[in-house]
Parts: C-alpha cells; structure tokens; sequence
C-alpha cells in the first residue's frame, strides 16, 4: 500500500495550524492574563491566530488583560507567524548540520514565494539575520524616543519598544497601547519610524538581496535602472503608487472632517502613516471609526491589496495587482502578450494571480456574508454592513484595522473571522492547494463555441 505523502502547501496550512493551536494553549494559561482575569477557548484561539497570522485583530485589550508572560508569548507569535514556520524550521536545522532534502527545499520554496530552490538555506540564513537586525535597530529608535517622552522606566521602555519594533516590521499591527498610535500622530520619529518598519517588512524579503545589485548608468544620454529583477521593479512600482495615492486620497476625503483642525505636518503624517499601514500593517493615528464611508471603502481596497509576495503580509499582493492591470492593458491594446518593463509574463503567472485575485474576493464576501447572517445589527448603526465588510478585508488582508466591532462578535462571528485570517496569512490559492493537490492532465479538447458577452 503506497504511504500518502504531504505535500507542501498541506505542510505550511498544518504547521500555522499547529503553532495557533499551541499559541492558544498557552494563552489559556491563568499565568498569560493579569489576576482575576479569564479568557474563553475561542477568545484565545482567536487571539493566537490574529498574531501567528500577523493580523492585530483583538478582543481584549492586550496591555490591561495579558501578563508579561501572556505578552511574551504573544510577541513569539507574532515573530514566528511573520517570519513563517518553514523559515525558523529552517534556520533550527542548519543550526543543527542537518542538510536539507528536495522535497523540504521545495516546501520552503512555497512558504517563501521563491522561484527557485538553489540557494534556499542561505536565503533563510539572510531572512533571519535582516529581520533581527531591522527589529533591534528599529527596537532602539523607539526606546530612545519613548524614554525622552515618557517617564516608565528602563524595562517597561525596552519592554514597549521591542514589543511594538516586532509587531511593526512583521506588519502585524498589535499594540500595548489602548489607542493604538493616535497619541503620536504629531510626533515624526515615531510615525517615521513605524513607517519604515511597515514599509520594510511588506516590501518582501527577496527584494531588498536586489538592493545591492541597483546600479545607475547613462545610456544614450538617459538614466536607465539595470541589473535588478522584474519582481523588484514591479513590487516598488505598485507599492509606491499606492501609498501616494492612499494619502492623497485620505488628505482629499477627510481634509474638513477627520483632519480638521491639524496643522499641515500633522496631516502630511496622518495621510501618509494611513496610507502605509491600511494595506497590511493596522496600527492607526487617525480614529477608524470616525473615517468618512469614502475613506473607508478606499482603505478596503489598499487592504484586499496587502503587502508584496514573500513579505510578512497579506492580501492578494502588489505583483497580483501589477498583473491584472498589466493584463488589462494588453486587452485593451489587443495584443496577444502581457509585458511589463519590456518582459513577457507568462500566461501561467497571469492565471495564477487571476486565481488569486477571483479566490480572495470570493473569501472576502462569503466571510462578509456570513457575518451578515450571524451578527445583530445594534441599533442607530447606519454603517454596520460596511463594518462587517471592513473587518472580513481586515482579517484576509492580515491588517488588523476595526470600526470597532470586534470584541462584539459572537462566537461563530469570531469563527469565520479566525478562518479568513487563516487563509489571508496563508494564501487562497495554497489553502486550495492544500486541500486539492491532484492535477488532471486531459487528453482530448471539446470543440470550441462562441458566447455573447457583455
């Protein structure tokens, strides 16, 4: 009898499963919450997902309900789930001389978003050393800040600005404090350097080994951009058009409404912190729940968006994106080839980002759907639908952003929340995988017939 194997997408899907189920465990514990505090399974559960999926989405207030130890193991978490299972498994057998077979190097190819397997442990080896040394950096310019502003005293400092540097760079939007950033919302090194952290951490890992190979050259009397990948050029492209159009956007619908009254630095630094951390990060300056709808359907674009491929973020990602309006293009031009920056895109990569896109929208109003029908709406709640909306693209977009319904969601509302962040951190098209990994090969071809569209 032939023994069944795993194959990778299964792999990934069980090991968040299993870290989650763990992470819940612990939190279940009377020493993770503060005394006389209890936390219910699926409160836990939910918990534990929204930080091994790097999401930010909470049902408690994490600095008044969770001990130190509650909080520790939240960051763990939150680092694993950034980072990805396969890549500390990863690290942990290199550590231990342990060479890796083909088929682990192609699980972690998958978890990764890598093209190729050559390579691999060395990758992992840079993820690793990047990210920690981003997060120290990061961990050091907000402890420095916060000790100039604030009276806490060294560990509670280091304690905050470690926990939040991680929680920054994994996008993962969670923070010890009740109103998130708002407080710092005049304040441009904290906002400058949450921004850079969110920015880092979504642009992708495999992008910044293309930053030493950016050269700069005249070429018949023209400044060309050479040497880098296609990956690199279409990740910076879409990610900078989004960020300056989300603030524009922000500046243009809440100028006379929520950034009334604010100086011109304050608003620069509302619009373009809003602007950043609405596609994956879900940390806040401006009150959620005060937007205007405008602002807020805009922001559930950004977040159906997300970060970029092998990022610590969520969403459809910035290259799906660049894809599809690629595509579109070449339609509209009618030419049989899809091109960006003088490159064909194979029609294989446009079906897979077309899955993508058709699959995570499909999530998105299914779980929108169901919340409809097991959510009360409270009275005088003219915008409640849209609410609900709002949380089902934050929780697959792994944002982390709320209209504030969140601790209100019943028990089967925290259930549908809790599997579309699962399959946001994950991936639809994996998740897909995962469950169905037989390809059917056909030999034969139906005869073709013409259909009105349109």
């Amino acid at each position: 009898m032939r023994k069944h194997k795993l194959q990778p997408p299964q792999v990934i899907v069980l090991s968040f499963l299993a870290v989650i189920i763990l992470g819940a465990i612990l939190l279940s514990l009377p020493i993770a919450t503060v005394a006389g505090q209890r936390i219910s399974l699926v409160d836990s559960l939910f918990t534990a997902t929204s930080a091994v999926c790097v999401t930010g989405l909470v049902v408690n207030d994490i600095s008044t309900f969770f001990s130190p130890f509650g909080k520790l193991v939240m960051l763990c978490l939150i680092q694993t789930g950034g980072l990805g299972i396969m890549t500390f498994s990863t690290m942990f057998a290199i550590l231990l001389g342990r060479r890796l077979s083909i088929s682990e190097n192609i699980t972690i190819k998958s978890a990764l978003s890598h093209t190729r397997i050559e390579g691999l442990s060395k990758l992992v080896l840079y993820i690793i050393l990047f990210t920690f040394t981003i997060e120290i950096i990061g961990a050091a310019l907000l402890y420095i800040r916060w000790s100039r502003i604030f009276n806490w005293g060294m560990l509670v400092t280091a304690e905050q600005a470690i926990f939040h540097s991680v929680s920054a760079f994994c996008n993962a939007g969670f923070s010890l404090f009740p109103h998130s950033l708002e407080t710092f919302s005049k304040d441009v090194v904290v906002v400058s350097v949450f921004s850079l952290l969110v920015i880092i951490g979504g642009l992708g890992f495999v992008v910044f080994m293309d930053i030493p190979k950016l050269k700069f050259w005249r070429k018949d009397r023209r400044l060309i951009l050479s040497r880098i990948s296609l990956q690199t050029k279409v990740v910076f492209l879409v990610s900078f058009f989004l960020i300056i159009a989300g603030a524009l956007a922000v500046w243009f619908f809440e100028n006379d409404f929520a950034l009334r009254g604010m100086g011109i630095k304050e608003k620069i630094l509302s619009c373009f912190f809003t602007s950043v951390t609405t596609r994956t990060a879900g940390f806040n300056v401006l009150g959620t729940a005060s937007l205007r709808p405008v602002t807020l359907f805009m922001m559930i674009m950004l977040m159906f968006v997300g970060a970029s491929p092998g990022s610590t973020g969520g969403g459809i990602k910035t290259v799906t994106l660049g894809i599809i309006i690629a595509a579109f293009y070449s339609m509209f031009r009618n030419r049989d080839r899809i091109t960006i920056f003088k490159r064909t895109i194979p029609k294989e990569t446009y079906r897979r980002a077309a899955v993508i896109a058709f699959l995570a929208l499909a999530v998105v109003l299914l779980s929108t759907f169901l919340l409809s029908a097991t959510e009360s709406v409270p009275a005088h709640s003219s915008h409640y639908f849209l609410s609900m909306l709002f949380e089902s693209t934050s929780a697959f977009g792994t944002v982390g952003l709320s209209m504030g319904i969140t601790p209100t969601l019943t028990g089967w509302g925290k259930i549908i929340i809790i599997l579309t962040m699962l399959i946001g951190r994950v991936g639809p098209l994996t998740l897909a995988l995962a469950i169905a990994m037989r390809s059917e090969k056909v030999e034969y071809r139906y005869p073709e017939e013409k259909l009105m569209v349109g």
